[in-house]
Protein backbone atom coordinates (compact mmCIF):
# COMPACT_ATOMS: atom_id res chain seq x y z
CA UNK A 1 0.00 0.00 0.00
CA UNK A 2 1.13 3.63 -0.62
CA UNK A 3 1.96 6.12 1.96
CA UNK A 4 0.66 9.48 1.53
CA UNK A 5 3.47 12.05 2.08
CA UNK A 6 2.20 15.95 2.81
CA UNK A 7 4.09 18.72 1.32
CA UNK A 8 2.51 22.76 2.28
CA UNK A 9 -0.70 21.13 1.70
CA UNK A 10 -0.10 19.67 -1.82
CA UNK A 11 -0.78 15.66 -1.96
CA UNK A 12 2.35 13.57 -3.31
CA UNK A 13 1.14 9.78 -3.66
CA UNK A 14 3.26 7.01 -4.75
CA UNK A 15 0.90 6.08 -7.17
CA UNK A 16 -0.53 8.11 -10.14
CA UNK A 17 -4.05 9.49 -9.15
CA UNK A 18 -6.50 10.41 -11.76
CA UNK A 19 -8.88 13.36 -12.08
CA UNK A 20 -12.40 12.91 -11.52
CA UNK A 21 -15.77 14.34 -13.37
CA UNK A 22 -19.47 13.47 -14.46
CA UNK A 23 -21.47 13.72 -17.54
CA UNK A 24 -24.62 13.90 -18.48
CA UNK A 25 -26.38 12.71 -21.62
CA UNK A 26 -30.21 14.58 -21.44
CA UNK A 27 -32.41 13.31 -24.30
CA UNK A 28 -36.36 14.39 -24.61
CA UNK A 29 -38.58 13.97 -27.57
CA UNK A 30 -38.42 16.48 -29.67
CA UNK A 31 -40.71 17.59 -32.75
CA UNK A 32 -39.08 15.51 -34.92
CA UNK A 33 -37.88 12.70 -33.03
CA UNK A 34 -35.17 11.93 -29.78
CA UNK A 35 -33.34 14.97 -28.83
CA UNK A 36 -30.14 15.01 -26.99
CA UNK A 37 -29.04 18.26 -24.92
CA UNK A 38 -25.35 19.22 -25.72
CA UNK A 39 -23.28 22.18 -24.74
CA UNK A 40 -20.74 24.34 -26.88
CA UNK A 41 -17.85 24.80 -25.23
CA UNK A 42 -16.34 28.31 -24.24
CA UNK A 43 -12.73 27.47 -23.34
CA UNK A 44 -10.21 25.21 -24.17
CA UNK A 45 -9.75 22.23 -24.11
CA UNK A 46 -12.16 21.61 -27.73
CA UNK A 47 -13.43 25.82 -27.07
CA UNK A 48 -16.46 26.05 -29.92
CA UNK A 49 -16.83 21.90 -29.96
CA UNK A 50 -19.89 20.89 -28.67
CA UNK A 51 -19.93 18.22 -25.72
CA UNK A 52 -22.32 16.83 -23.29
CA UNK A 53 -22.59 19.12 -20.11
CA UNK A 54 -20.49 18.15 -17.67
CA UNK A 55 -17.38 19.03 -15.40
CA UNK A 56 -15.08 18.18 -12.72
CA UNK A 57 -16.22 16.50 -9.25
CA UNK A 58 -15.75 18.70 -6.45
CA UNK A 59 -13.78 17.60 -3.32
CA UNK A 60 -15.94 15.58 -0.78
CA UNK A 61 -19.12 15.79 -3.46
CA UNK A 62 -20.96 12.62 -5.27
CA UNK A 63 -20.54 12.33 -9.03
CA UNK A 64 -24.65 12.26 -9.19
CA UNK A 65 -24.27 15.52 -7.48
CA UNK A 66 -21.66 16.87 -9.49
CA UNK A 67 -23.39 15.63 -12.78
CA UNK A 68 -26.73 18.00 -11.75
CA UNK A 69 -24.54 21.18 -10.41
CA UNK A 70 -23.12 21.16 -13.91
CA UNK A 71 -25.49 20.43 -15.77
CA UNK A 72 -27.58 23.55 -14.32
CA UNK A 73 -24.41 25.25 -14.05
CA UNK A 74 -23.90 25.36 -17.68
CA UNK A 75 -27.39 24.84 -19.22
CA UNK A 76 -29.86 26.05 -16.27
CA UNK A 77 -31.93 22.80 -16.58
CA UNK A 78 -33.08 21.32 -13.20
CA UNK A 79 -34.40 17.91 -13.95
CA UNK A 80 -35.74 16.76 -10.11
CA UNK A 81 -35.29 12.91 -10.79
CA UNK A 82 -34.28 10.59 -13.42
CA UNK A 83 -30.48 10.49 -13.32
CA UNK A 84 -29.38 7.02 -13.89
CA UNK A 85 -26.19 6.15 -13.92
CA UNK A 86 -24.71 4.55 -17.58
CA UNK A 87 -21.04 3.76 -16.44
CA UNK A 88 -17.18 5.35 -16.29
CA UNK A 89 -15.22 6.15 -18.60
CA UNK A 90 -11.37 6.21 -17.91
CA UNK A 91 -9.88 5.34 -21.07
CA UNK A 92 -6.37 7.07 -20.93
CA UNK A 93 -6.18 10.19 -23.46
CA UNK A 94 -10.11 11.09 -23.21
CA UNK A 95 -8.86 14.47 -22.00
CA UNK A 96 -6.03 16.38 -23.32
CA UNK A 97 -5.19 18.08 -19.83
CA UNK A 98 -4.60 14.32 -18.14
CA UNK A 99 -5.62 11.03 -16.66
CA UNK A 100 -9.30 11.85 -15.97
CA UNK A 101 -12.07 9.52 -15.63
CA UNK A 102 -15.58 10.21 -15.89
CA UNK A 103 -18.90 8.55 -14.53
CA UNK A 104 -21.52 9.52 -17.31
CA UNK A 105 -24.97 9.43 -16.52
CA UNK A 106 -28.58 10.42 -18.09
CA UNK A 107 -31.84 11.59 -17.91
CA UNK A 108 -34.76 11.21 -20.27
CA UNK A 109 -37.24 13.88 -20.06
CA UNK A 110 -41.02 13.66 -20.37
CA UNK A 111 -42.90 13.84 -23.49
CA UNK A 112 -44.16 17.38 -22.50
CA UNK A 113 -41.10 18.39 -20.73
CA UNK A 114 -39.76 21.74 -22.86
CA UNK A 115 -37.43 23.11 -20.92
CA UNK A 116 -35.43 26.61 -22.04
CA UNK A 117 -31.68 26.25 -22.10
CA UNK A 118 -29.23 28.55 -22.14
CA UNK A 119 -25.19 28.32 -21.61
CA UNK A 120 -23.65 29.31 -18.68
CA UNK A 121 -20.45 29.10 -16.80
CA UNK A 122 -18.40 27.42 -19.42
CA UNK A 123 -20.40 26.51 -21.67
CA UNK A 124 -20.89 29.09 -24.33
CA UNK A 125 -23.94 27.68 -25.47
CA UNK A 126 -26.53 24.84 -24.81
CA UNK A 127 -28.61 23.71 -27.30
CA UNK A 128 -30.95 20.40 -28.42
CA UNK A 129 -30.45 18.51 -31.19
CA UNK A 130 -31.99 15.67 -32.93
CA UNK A 131 -29.96 12.16 -32.18
CA UNK A 132 -29.74 11.81 -36.10
CA UNK A 133 -28.16 15.46 -36.95
CA UNK A 134 -25.49 15.72 -34.55
CA UNK A 135 -22.64 18.35 -34.11
CA UNK A 136 -19.76 15.57 -35.09
CA UNK A 137 -17.18 15.14 -33.83
CA UNK A 138 -17.62 15.78 -30.31
CA UNK A 139 -15.27 16.96 -27.73
CA UNK A 140 -13.56 14.51 -25.63
CA UNK A 141 -14.91 10.71 -25.94
CA UNK A 142 -18.46 12.31 -25.72
CA UNK A 143 -19.28 10.66 -28.83
CA UNK A 144 -18.34 7.12 -27.19
CA UNK A 145 -20.53 7.80 -24.57
CA UNK A 146 -23.57 9.35 -26.04
CA UNK A 147 -23.16 6.40 -28.70
CA UNK A 148 -23.53 3.96 -25.36
CA UNK A 149 -26.52 5.85 -24.02
CA UNK A 150 -28.67 6.07 -27.15
CA UNK A 151 -27.71 2.41 -27.41
CA UNK A 152 -29.09 1.47 -24.15
CA UNK A 153 -25.41 0.13 -23.09
CA UNK A 154 -23.26 0.38 -20.07
CA UNK A 155 -20.12 1.92 -20.29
Amino acid sequence: MGRVRYTRRMYTYEYPRPAFSADTVVTRAGKGGREVLLIRRGAEPYKDRWALPGGFVDEDERPADAARRELDEETGLRPSSGFEQLGAYADPGRDPRGWVVTVAYTVELGAIEDPAVAGGDDAAEAAWFPTDALPRPLAFDHDVILSDALAGRVG
